[in-house]
């Protein structure tokens, strides 16, 4: 698991992701493998837009425990 995920300010979640990359403040955005594709391809989309790096993450649980979150995660950003 991205252990800088851990260290690093972030946000959870697709509408807080979504809002990180329209404003220009997200730097990494992870993606949950087994989450629904109608949350993460508009996301992904944005990223290639930004040039902004999409790593995937096999699990929703995963990503959630990433983040410290007691519950899944489809998508999270290490923010500035």
């Amino acid at each position: 698991m991205p252990g800088n995920l851990q260290r690093s300010p972030k946000i959870v979640g697709a509408k807080q992701t979504t809002k990180a990359l329209q404003n220009g403040t997200a730097r990494t955005v992870y993606v949950a493998q087994d989450a629904d594709g109608h949350v993460t391809q508009p996301i992904k989309e944005l990223c290639a837009q930004n040039n902004v790096p999409v790593i995937e993450v096999e699990t929703m649980a995963e990503l959630g425990r990433a983040c410290s979150i007691a519950v899944g995660a489809a998508v999270a950003a290490i923010i500035e």
